[in-house]
Order: C-alpha cells, then sequence, then structure tokens
C-alpha cells in the first residue's frame, strides 16, 4: 500500500449531517458578514456626510468672519472717503488752498486711525537704525560716524499687521564718510 492511501484509509468518513452543519455555519457567517459590511458601509456614509457638513459649516463661519472683517474696515473708511470729498468742496467754495490742506491732513489723520483700528502700525523709521527686515534703502546720505547706519529721512511709510510686514519703509540712510 502506498503512503497516500494509507492516510486515506485513516481518515474517519465525514458524515453528510456534519458536512449539512458546516454548511450552515458557512451561510450564518457569509450572512452576519454582509450585515456587518452593511452596518460598516452606513456608519462611514453617515460619518462622510457629518464631516462634509461640518466643513460646510466651518466654511461658512470662516466666511462670515471675513466679510465682518471686510465690513468693519470698509465702514472705518467711509468716512476717510466724506472727509476728502468734504475738503474738495471746500477748496471749491473758498478758494482757498490752505482749507485743502487742512481738509486733507484731517483725512490721513482719519485714515490712519482706521487703519489702527483693525490693528495696522506704522514702522518707525527716522532716527531708529536701518533695519532691513523692515526698511528698505532707496538711497544712502553722508554723516558723521556716530549716525552711521540711522535713518535720516523716510520716503514712504512701511505698515505691519501684527507681526507680519505689509510693506517696507522707503528710507534713505546715513552713511559715514
Amino acid at each position: 500500500m502506498r503512503e497516500g492511501d494509507s492516510r486515506a484509509a485513516e481518515q474517519p468518513e465525514i458524515s453528510p449531517a456534519y458536512v449539512a452543519e458546516l454548511e450552515a455555519r458557512t451561510r450564518a457567517a457569509e450572512q452576519e458578514a454582509r450585515a456587518l459590511r452593511t452596518r460598516y458601509e452606513e456608519l462611514r456614509d453617515g460619518l462622510q456626510r457629518q464631516t462634509d457638513e461640518t466643513r460646510q459649516r466651518l466654511n461658512r463661519a470662516a466666511d462670515e468672519r471675513a466679510l465682518g472683517a471686510q465690513t468693519q474696515f470698509v465702514g472705518g473708511l467711509l468716512p476717510v472717503l466724506d472727509n476728502l470729498q468734504r475738503s474738495i468742496e471746500a477748496a471749491l467754495a473758498n478758494g482757498s488752498v490752505m482749507s485743502l490742506i487742512d481738509g486733507l491732513g484731517r483725512t490721513v489723520q482719519g485714515f490712519e486711525r482706521a487703519l489702527a483700528a483693525v490693528g495696522v502700525e506704522p514702522v518707525r523709521s527716522v532716527g531708529e537704525l536701518f533695519d532691513p527686515e523692515v526698511h528698505e534703502a532707496v538711497d544712502t546720505v553722508p554723516v558723521r560716524a556716530e549716525t552711521d547706519g540711522v535713518v535720516t529721512r523716510e520716503y514712504s511709510r512701511g505698515y505691519k499687521l501684527g507681526d507680519r510686514l505689509l510693506r517696507p519703509a522707503r528710507v534713505q540712510v546715513g552713511r559715514a564718510a
């Protein structure tokens, strides 16, 4: 007798009832697996819906905050525009350059207040040591050694919003001869 034949002879005979029981267990396990798969898909889809709704809600809230900030900023600038218009009207009515200059000065102050209200601050320049982080050197002027590297003139003011530089100040810097 060959080796394979002896193993076949040694295996117990599998009864049809045992096979039927295994098939029933297999069907039950497959049915349970389908039910679990369906439940998993329902939970996954529900979670995806919740995630999408949360994302949309957060986007709407961010849009509303941005619109609120824009509204506040533009609202602060409207009085500046009003002052500009009044300055022009006063200059036309009076024919006076001084009334125009006075009106423009008040308008600049109003504009600076509007910027400050939203956190915009000017960069300090004249009399300060040149700082390439906040200053842009446009030209230099000869100075005594003790004022070497000091900003002597500001051509255009720089501005910061918090720690972020919006625009560097364009300046003239003293250089020792």
